[in-house]
């Protein structure tokens, strides 16, 4: 698992720290666009546009990083 996990990291050239701080900006960008979404299915009139810009933003970092 440790040297799978140090192939990842040179993969996208991170230390574990800066990896980390990606993947939790991104899981909690993800966890909030999900209840937004949750709420916009209940109430169609609010959050209308956040989740697709929230993908789109998220799409655009990720593949920056890249």
């Amino acid at each position: 698992m440790i040297k799978k996990s140090q192939e990842h990291l040179n993969s996208v050239n991170e230390s574990y720290a800066e990896h980390m701080s990606v993947a939790f900006k991104v899981g909690s960008k993800m966890i909030t666009g999900g209840f937004m979404v949750l709420i916009h299915g209940l109430i169609p009139a609010i959050f209308q546009r956040n989740a697709s810009n929230g993908i789109k933003e998220l799409y655009n970092f990720i593949n920056q990083k890249r």
